[in-house]
């Protein structure tokens, strides 16, 4: 699973020009889940992202959590994000949960959330959505959990996770 996080001051999801989710202060989480992943990757990010020092404490440094500011969280999900530009010009989704897989993997990730104290509106399933935000920071995270490896960002190999 991959998780590109925001820090935001208000985000808000329409479909079809209807006003489906709106938050104030929290965390916008666009949401890729990957053919391979498991309840178990849903289980850690939602752990990951509800302890997340990104909110300022009151000496302006990054020191709080989620939990600890009082935000909340907007979660959209994005197959998009499994989305492979390596080859030609248009991108290649094949490595993206099929759909039914993909709901029900948001799904209990958007319930981990909740089991975390959190809380969590959504977008819209399959549906072409418009997600507006106020990005605060900017503050802005790539949070991954693959099942056997990653790609090291400065040297571009493959790493274990652990």
């Amino acid at each position: 699973m991959r998780v590109l996080v925001q820090r935001v001051t208000s985000a808000r999801v329409t479909v079809e020009d209807i006003e489906i989710s709106r938050i104030g202060h929290g965390l916008l989480l666009f949401v890729g889940i990957h053919r391979d992943d498991t309840e178990a990757e849903a289980e850690w990010l939602a752990r990951k992202i509800a302890g997340l020092r990104v909110f300022e404490d009151d000496r302006g440094k990054m020191n709080r959590s989620l939990l600890e500011s009082g935000g909340s969280v907007l979660s959209v999900p994005q197959f998009t994000l499994y989305g492979s530009c390596e080859r030609g010009r248009r991108p290649d989704f094949t490595a993206a949960a099929p759909p039914d897989t993909a709901r029900a993997l948001f799904d209990c990730f958007c319930a981990k959330l909740v089991g975390q104290s959190l809380s969590n509106a959504t977008g819209a399933f399959q549906e072409h959505m418009h997600v507006s935000l106020v990005n605060d920071g900017p503050v802005t995270l790539w949070i991954a959990r693959e099942k056997d490896c990653s790609l090291d960002s400065v040297n571009l190999k493959p790493r274990k996770v652990t």
